[in-house]
Parts: structure tokens; sequence; C-alpha cells
């Protein structure tokens, strides 16, 4: 039995499944050893929020085929809402220089757990409404009109000063408890990694790799295409809005510049191309590793570390377009492969007519002829 045979065995499974155990087991009693300090929490929380976030990205670019260029604009529209329930101003009055506390953004100063949901809602409802109108798009197209989205969206968050802020932010009631924020990252990012794998085996999960392997044909075959990967999309907003407003709240506070900036959606893409598009543990392991790589790279070569990273984005497309799980998982697929179902052919030009071709790939007619000459 050669090593792809074994990788594809019950026993492999069983195994990758111990192992996957094993590593969650680890880390849920990493704080209690000495590794558990604050700043060391705080670092592998910043990783476990890139791997929720690369794990939403994959429902809709790997499942779906739908490659989001904007997915940050969920991410920064969970921590705006959030802040904006949330948040808080310190007043120091000038004569007897006591401080007080008074609501800010809109005023309601409510507490963490209603504001994240409240702001996950909300973006799933946004989500929801830009879906049906990017997702008839297609390929490239499709991916342009996001970056856009997340464009307009930091823009309009940068006027409305009132409740946002402006290019300022917001402040929230500081609350530091780094092994808190840990362990909830890290009981998210493992019920994120179930339900991948449970959507994966569901009939959902099978409409959506439907879509994206032929949205035509899935449309033919009685599949609501539509409402299906719009559900998708608006699933995937709402679970990145959490990771948003539990950030904010982490960092007690928000500014546009870095709650949409476009780097935390070109790490959600290429950990996921890292791991293997479209497969259950290719975002954990890709965006793990390049979590890691980048903090080595950066420590090192700090003016230079963003030259390391795109020339491997470059040697991934090239030499690895399926990832580490997708050289084992069939189940996967590659960027190319996605967008070049969107992309006509060569063969495929707007003048030209399209000549029928019999199961051989001659031509229909040429067959006949063929066929005729014999008979004679």
């Amino acid at each position: 039995m050669n090593l792809i045979s074994f990788l594809n065995s019950p026993a492999a499974k069983k195994l990758g499944w111990a192992l996957c155990g094993l590593a969650v087991a680890g880390m849920a009693i990493l704080p209690m050893t000495h590794f558990g300090s604050n700043a060391e929490l705080f670092t592998l929380t910043l990783m476990l929020t890139s791997i929720g976030v690369a794990i939403n990205w994959n429902i809709t670019g790997g499942f779906t085929g739908y490659v989001d260029f904007g997915h940050a604009v969920w991410f920064g529209l969970g921590a705006y809402v959030t802040s904006m329930l949330m948040a808080i101003s310190i007043k120091l009055d000038p004569v007897t220089l006591e401080e007080t506390v008074e609501a800010d953004g809109l005023g309601t100063a409510w507490g963490p757990v209603p504001a994240i949901i409240v702001g996950a809602l909300f973006t799933g409802l946004c989500a929801a409404g830009i879906g049906r109108a990017t997702m008839r798009l297609k390929g490239p197209y499709f991916s342009i009109a996001m970056l856009g989205t997340l464009v307009a969206v930091r823009e309009i968050v940068r006027v409305a000063e009132p409740i946002t802020g402006g290019g300022v932010g917001l402040n929230l009631p500081p609350y530091i408890n780094r092994p808190l924020f840990y362990y909830i990252h890290l009981v998210l990012v493992v019920v994120l990694g179930v339900f991948t794998w449970w959507l994966r085996k569901s009939q959902f999960g099978t409409n959506l790799i439907a879509i994206r392997e032929d949205e035509i044909g899935a449309e033919m075959r009685g599949i609501n295409t539509i409402a299906t990967k719009v559900a998708a999309f608006s699933f995937s907003g709402f679970s990145t809005a959490v990771f948003g407003g539990l950030w904010a709240y982490q960092n007690t506070s928000v500014d546009p510049d870095i709650a949409f900036i476009e780097t935390r959606t070109i790490d959600a893409v290429l950990g996921t191309l890292f791991g293997g598009i479209g497969t259950v543990l290719g975002p954990i392991l890709g965006s793990a590793g390049l979590f890691w790589l980048k903090e080595v790279l950066w420590a090192r070569f700090t003016e230079s570390h963003l030259i390391f990273q795109g020339v491997l984005l470059i040697l991934l497309v090239m030499y690895m377009p399926k990832g580490i799980a997708g050289l084992f998982d069939t189940r996967g697929t590659s960027l190319a492969t996605i967008w070049s179902k969107w992309m006509p052919s060569k063969d495929e030009s707007p003048d030209a007519s399209p000549t029928p071709k019999s199961g051989s790939g001659k031509p229909v007619v040429d067959t006949v002829a063929t066929s005729n000459e014999g008979a004679v």
C-alpha cells in the first residue's frame, strides 16, 4: 500500500481524528502550563482568529467557488457594530480633574455578549443583501465587486463620524482576560471545524460543491442555486463577524484602517491555498502554518516580509495548487480550477458558432461521413 492509498484508508482517518483530538487537548491545557503567559495566549488567540476567518472564507471560496476578495468587510462590520453598541468615552473635568465615563457611539453602552450577537446578526443580514446582488456575477467580477464593497464600507464608516468616531475610531470598556478570550476562540474554531466537516457530508454541502463544479447543471437538477449560495455567504459573514466583535472587545479599541484592512482577506485566501481549498483541515493547517511563518519572517525581515509572502503565494499557485490537504483529499480544488469554470475557453469566441462533437472528440459531421464511407 502506497502513501496515498493509506491516507485515504479508514485507518488513516481514525488516526487523523485522534491527532486532531490530541492537538485540541494540548491547546486546552496550554494555559495551565508555564507556556501560558498572557503574551503567548494573546498571540495564540490571534492565530485562532486567523484560522476562524479562513474557515469561513473557505465556505464561500472553497465550497461554493466564489472567490471573495472583500471577506474582511464582515470582520470589520462585526467589530464596528459591537464597538458602537459598547463604546465609552472618558471625560476629564478641567477644574476638579475628575474622570467621568460616558456612553459613546450609539450611546447604549451594552454588555459584550448582546453587542457581539447583534453585531453578528446585523452583519449576516448585510451579507445576505449584498450576496444576492454580487453573487449574480461570475469569477473575477464577483471578486472585484467584493473588494469594492470592502473599500466602500470602510469609507462609509470613516465619514459617519458621530456614531463611528470617524478615522479616530472608538474605545471600548477595558477588560483584559487572556485565558478567557483564548478559550472562547478555541471553542469557536473547534465548533467551526466540526461544522465544516458536517457540511462537507451533508446534502447542503453537496449542493454547494455542485454549484462550484457546474452552477448551470446544478440549477437544471433542481437546486435553488441563488438561495443556497446566499445562505452559505450569509453564514460566512455572520460567523466572521463574531470573530470581529471578539477582536474589538479584546483590543478595547477599533478604527477603520485596522478593522477593514485588506491584509486580513489576503491571509485568509493564502492560508486556505496553503492548506487546501475546499477541504476541512486545509484552512486550519494552512492558516496556522502561515501565521507562524509570518511571525518568523516579520521578526527577521521587518522591511521585506511581505515580499516573501508574495513569493510564497506564487509558488503555491504554480507548484502546489491544491495545498497540503489537497494533495491527499481528492475532494479539494484549486484557485485556477475555480476561475477556469467562469472564464471562456479560447475556442469559445462570441462570433464563432459551436460545432457539435461526438463522444470521440471528432465533429459529428466528420464521424457520420466516415461511417458512410465504411458502409460503402
